[in-house]
């Protein structure tokens, strides 16, 4: 005898199920206590999946536990419930979340600053004061800022316009999300992600793309681990999926427009460098970049700040450990003064682990770019801090990258100017974000300072490096490296 079945329907897109909205895949034939044990384990393995799997550059720490809140109340909701508290089919809340984590885990998203928080539009001229709106996830997908809305609904459920007893369907919630988006600053998103784990029925796809100008992203997200059945002819029973689907909303953006490129000097051919005052290490760094373009609108682009330029030049980090160990203790002292700790922590740490060989792996095969307020800066601290080497290191650093105007993002430059948020780094952070090239940087309190705005930024963090110069040379702000 066959096991009775739901029943399904067939389009062309594969056989998707018509569970009611909510229902989560328990089989009919599954005893109350069994469905309780499975969806149980379910909460258990999604929070060790927020826990071990997602890491911490790509979520920030108040995601995570926004997302652990969430499953640990479903957990603790199901752990007061028995089995004659359970009737089949079983109602879950835990597909949520499971698609949630299941966007996070994609590669081209990254730096997720917000989760399930509300946006609050900015006041407007009507009369009528918006609403703030519901966003899934505040990340940057592609590299570029984004919003996601995220949906476990049966799209036999998903309505269009609503009814009366509701307030409307899924284009009106798209409409508030999308006004919001426009009248945001900080928060502004360059596209809005619609994304359906269970998919979306052919009549509302077509309207999202011919009423809201959504785009559908085939192919760009894997479907979520989720299963039903099918009854076959024979009493066999297939095991079947629905296929998730995606939808883009472009929104407005004037990051468009991009500045001038500035030569800092005539670009010698780095494989004949001379490498007298050069490490074979930074040699091959510098190799690795790519060459000079008059058009580096589409090439894939690495923002330096200051500390990035320091930590590639430093001394600490082109063989200057042993310099510093087989100096006598006194000497060392003299000279550093008070940062005579902060800067031997540095030579531990890179006889530990080499720094170039890490940043190698991060700049290779990208065009290195910083903005006019580094290059004074950079400049500046080397001719005052830097020895002998660093200067040349410096020099043959700087005829390899592209020097673009200062021209911070709305986004960035609108943020409040605090002690943690100084105007300088929201030039040099805000330029990176208008090129769409994440900032190297070691300046962590900027980092998480910005992090605690909301603000998806894309950044990558290195570990500190100070110059050293010679011996002889007075220190001036060594600690600049990581304190700016």
């Amino acid at each position: 005898q066959k096991t009775p079945l739901r029943r399904f329907r067939r389009d062309s897109r594969g056989i998707v199920a018509t569970r009611r909205a909510g229902e989560e895949g328990m089989n009919d034939d599954s005893s109350p206590s069994a469905a309780l044990e499975l969806a149980k384990g379910r909460c258990v393995s999604l929070r060790d999946r927020v826990t071990r799997v997602l890491p911490p550059p790509k979520i920030s720490d108040s995601c995570r536990r926004t997302l652990l809140r969430l499953v640990d109340a479903e957990l603790r909701f199901l752990s007061r419930l028995s089995p004659s508290d359970v009737s089949l089919p079983f109602s879950l809340n835990v597909g949520y979340p499971e698609s949630i984590v299941h966007i996070l885990e994609q590669p081209p998203v990254t730096k997720v600053s917000r989760i399930c928080k509300p946006v609050v539009p900015q006041p407007s001229t009507s009369s009528s004061p918006q609403r703030p709106v519901h966003v899934d996830i505040v990340c940057t997908f592609c590299q570029r800022p984004a919003w996601f809305l995220v949906s476990d609904r049966n799209p036999k459920y998903i309505s269009w316009l609503g009814s009366r007893r509701n307030e409307g369907g899924l284009r009106a919630r798209v409409e508030r999300v999308v006004s919001a988006a426009h009248s945001t600053v900080s928060l502004k998103p360059e596209s809005i992600v619609l994304f359906f784990s269970k998919g979306l029925g052919e009549t509302i796809s077509n309207q999202l793309v011919d009423e809201l100008g959504a785009t559908e992203l085939v192919g760009q997200f894997l479907s979520p681990k989720f299963c039903a059945f099918e009854d076959l002819d024979r009493g066999w029973v297939k095991v079947v999926g629905p296929v998730s689907r995606a939808f883009e909303i472009k929104i407005g953006f004037d990051g468009c427009a991009r500045g001038p490129i500035v030569k800092v000097a005539e670009r010698r051919n780095v494989k004949y460098m001379d490498n007298v005052s050069s490490s074979n290490e930074f040699s091959q760094l510098i190799y690795t970049l790519k060459p000079d373009s008059d058009d580096i609108s589409n090439e894939e682009l690495i923002n330096f700040d200051t500390t990035a330029l320091i930590a590639l030049v430093s001394g600490i980090s082109n063989g200057g450990t042993n310099r510093l160990l087989k100096a006598a203790e006194i000497d060392v002292k003299a000279q550093f003064k008070g940062n005579y700790e902060f800067v031997m922590a540095q030579v531990t740490s890179e006889l530990q682990s080499p720094i170039l060989a890490e940043l190698k792996n991060v700049i290779g095969g990208r065009k290195g770019i910083i903005c006019q307020l580094v290059l004074s800066e950079f400049k500046e601290l080397v001719s005052i801090c830097g020895g002998t080497r660093e200067k040349a290191r410096a020099d043959q650093l700087l005829r390899s990258l592209a020097v673009v105007s200062d021209s911070p993002s709305a986004r960035v430059i609108g943020l409040p100017t605090t002690r943690k948020i100084a105007l300088k780094n929201k030039v040099i952070f805000g330029t990176g974000d208008h090129w769409h090239a994440p900032t190297l940087t070691a300046n962590i309190g900027f980092v998480r300072a910005i992090s605690q705005t909301g603000i998806s930024l894309l950044t990558i963090e290195h570990r500190p490096r100070a110059l050293i110069g010679e011996l002889c040379l007075c220190i001036i702000r060594v600690k600049y490296a990581c304190s700016t």
